[in-house]
């Protein structure tokens, strides 16, 4: 099976994506929805004790990474556009699970 050729209009896409800077810290997260950092956690495949070092302060605050900021932003867009997203999309994106029926 041979690779689709990417379009102009795809490949733009592409360029934005490379260079968005779309990120949210876990602060601002844990502050506008009511989660758990196990939450985050799984949210950003971490451990929860790597999300703990997130919130502390002084020696033990653990930075957490630009891939870390993207999940909690795209998580955020998800949850706040959830219904405007059709079924048929809803149903590609990322449940892959049958019993994880979202309504």
């Amino acid at each position: 099976m041979n690779p689709r050729s990417l379009t102009p209009r795809e490949q733009a896409l592409i360029d934005r994506y490379s260079y968005c800077q779309l990120g949210m810290t876990p602060q601002t997260f844990y502050a506008k929805w009511h989660v758990s950092q196990e939450a985050i956690a799984a949210i950003c495949s971490r451990s929860t004790s790597t999300v703990r070092c997130w919130f502390r302060r002084g020696r033990s605050y653990r930075r957490p990474t630009a891939i870390d900021l993207r999940h909690l932003a795209l998580m955020d867009f998800l949850l706040e556009h959830f219904e405007q997203i059709p079924e048929d999309l809803r149903s590609t994106l990322c449940f892959t699970q049958p019993e994880d029926k979202i309504t």
